[in-house]
């Protein structure tokens, strides 16, 4: 059977339709391998491809590609595709999620009990905000839908100005000042890379809260450790990091943040249908079909 190398942690299932067609590797990819399956932290950069001189096509369990060298997989005529859209609600409701939990200190009060407590502080109000969405690709207009019940106003920052009922703003900086909550929807790439920064961060105020569903590389992270701990913002929600999975002491330290472990696809259903289309693009490969969900 075909050399598959598995890159990243894949769940048992998918591991066992992978293995019904093809020979797995999961330490260290033979130079025979004709495909790779991983999440979207897989990195693969030239030097790897050179090991690789077979490889045919990367099958990404995820949306995001930042970790793969894309001028390179195409130079070699190498496939990729990816499993949108099928992880687009559950990471939207996630968003939300985060949202309320840092506004109305759901985490913070959850462990307050467990450990027999009960007076709390106060929370902040979750509606009448200004809510901006940085990115407003499938998964930016989804939170958007999902958010507007709750904004005053509803903002966003995209490449450029969409056919969309609410305000766009042409930068980040920008629209974090006129926001009183920030939802980082955009993908990782190097013109995102940092994007929030200490800068920004002053911009969203003390009252402000950021959310990340996208990419850690978005979020200056010792930036956002400074600003916590000044108050320059008021908490934070993040599901991703700049080096996952491991996560700033300083951020775990702090009750105005809520943590989650890169969970925003993390339900059975969106995990199945993932899997499901891993599998599809593979055999559409292999039998010299197009590929259901294309990237190169």
């Amino acid at each position: 059977m075909v050399d598959l190398y598995v890159a990243t942690a894949i769940s048992d299932s998918l591991r066992a339709e992978l293995a019904r067609r093809f020979t797995l590797h999961e330490r260290t990819p033979p130079a025979t391998t004709r495909a790779i399956v991983g999440g979207g932290q897989l990195q693969l950069d030239a030097a790897m491809l050179d090991r690789l001189p077979e490889l045919e096509i990367v099958a990404i369990n995820g949306v995001g590609y930042d970790g793969l060298d894309l001028d390179a997989l195409r130079a070699r005529g190498v496939r990729v595709s990816t499993t949108p859209d099928v992880l687009t609600e559950d990471v939207a409701d996630l968003a939300i999620g985060l949202m309320l939990a840092v506004q109305r200190r759901i985490a913070a009060n959850d462990a307050l009990v467990r450990r027999g407590g009960w007076k709390a502080p106060l929370g902040r109000h979750a509606s009448g905000r200004r809510i901006g969405i940085f990115g407003m690709g499938k998964i930016g207009a989804a939170i958007a839908a999902r958010a507007a019940p709750f904004a005053r106003e509803l903002l966003y920052t995209a490449r450029s100005a969409k056919s969309l009922p609410w305000r766009y703003v042409p930068d980040i900086a920008s629209l974090a000042e006129e926001s009183d909550v920030l939802i980082l929807a955009a993908p990782g790439t190097a013109a995102t890379a940092h994007v929030v920064d200490a800068a920004v961060l002053d911009r969203l105020g003390p009252a402000g809260v950021l959310v990340n569903v996208a990419r850690g590389s978005l979020v200056d992270e010792d930036a956002l450790v400074t600003a916590l701990w000044a108050g320059t913002i008021a908490g934070a929600g993040l599901d991703v990091f700049a080096d996952e999975p491991h996560v700033p002491e300083a951020l775990r330290a702090m009750e105005q943040v809520v943590l989650a472990p890169h969970q925003g696809s993390a339900t059975a259903e969106t995990r199945a249908a993932m899997a499901a289309l891993v599998v599809a693009n593979l055999d559409a490969h292999f039998a010299g079909e197009p590929l259901p969900t294309p990237l190169l």
